[in-house]
């Protein structure tokens, strides 16, 4: 039976020592390390390259990562019974740079939360259960653990939940599209405009079958790039900037 959430709150955080392999050297990571004098959010899933950990679960917590920070939030960790291989070639993968992957290989931490489920029977072993906490100074403040049913629940441990609970009034923004192609001046400034405002974007690019065609279709402009934010069109570099000026002027 796993633990509720207020059985963990107010306790420490189990003491573990992670093989880990930040830029690609072995190196030995405390739990110390991880939280001491820090403000962290965790949040731990069955598996690297699952399916709801890879659509959703990392990549929204990695879309958010700026909001958790103006919020108090030092670090945001992703933690998964799997090997530090495993970890950081999913994080490559998923261009999670706001995130920092922990390979827990052995299952040591995921026990000492209680947290630790048997997954024979999909040929997994031994895994984590999906939750996710708020550790302050090493001492779990709140955690949100995944309802025991079958399959693999998603349903309290995700990002805004967490923000939420942080801030019930944080700003959560709209989701950024930027259809771009390579080698494109306009379209590296329209990237660079939305990174100096600490806005994550996701990059639909021409080497990706993206052709004019498309881009008209989608936009109605025929002129790279193309910015969308929350479905709505901005248009190009010089649109972007207006933009952002506007915003300024409006706040």
């Amino acid at each position: 039976m796993l633990p509720t959430p207020e059985s963990l709150e107010g306790k420490p955080v189990p003491k573990v020592t992670f093989k880990a392999r930040p830029d690609n050297q072995w190196q030995d990571i405390t739990t110390d390390d991880l939280f001491k004098g820090k403000t962290v959010v965790v949040f731990s899933l069955p598996g690297a390259y699952t399916p709801t950990c890879s659509s959703t679960h990392l990549p929204r917590y990695n879309e958010l990562a700026p909001v958790f920070r103006q919020n108090g939030v030092d670090d945001i960790i992703c933690m998964a019974v799997n090997d530090a291989f495993v970890m950081n070639e999913w994080k490559h993968g998923q261009d999670a740079e706001n995130i920092t992957v922990i390979p827990d290989g052995n299952g040591d931490f995921s026990e000492g939360m209680g947290m630790l489920v048997d997954k024979r029977n999909l040929g997994f072993g031994m895994r984590s259960w999906r939750y996710s906490m708020l550790v302050k100074d090493g001492i779990i403040e709140k955690a949100f653990i995944e309802p025991e049913k079958d399959g693999d629940p998603f349903e309290v441990s995700d990002a805004e939940t967490m923000l939420r609970h942080i801030n019930p009034a944080a700003e959560i923004p709209e989701p950024v599209v930027v259809f771009s192609k390579p080698g494109c001046p306009h379209c590296a400034r329209a990237k660079e405009a939305l990174k100096s405002h600490d806005i994550k974007f996701t990059e639909i690019s021409q080497d990706q079958k993206i052709n004019s065609s498309v881009l008209r279709a989608v936009s109605g402009e025929s002129t790279w790039p193309q910015v969308f934010m929350g479905g709505k069109l901005i248009g190009n570099a010089d649109a972007l900037e207006n933009w952002f000026k506007t915003a300024r002027q409006n706040p």
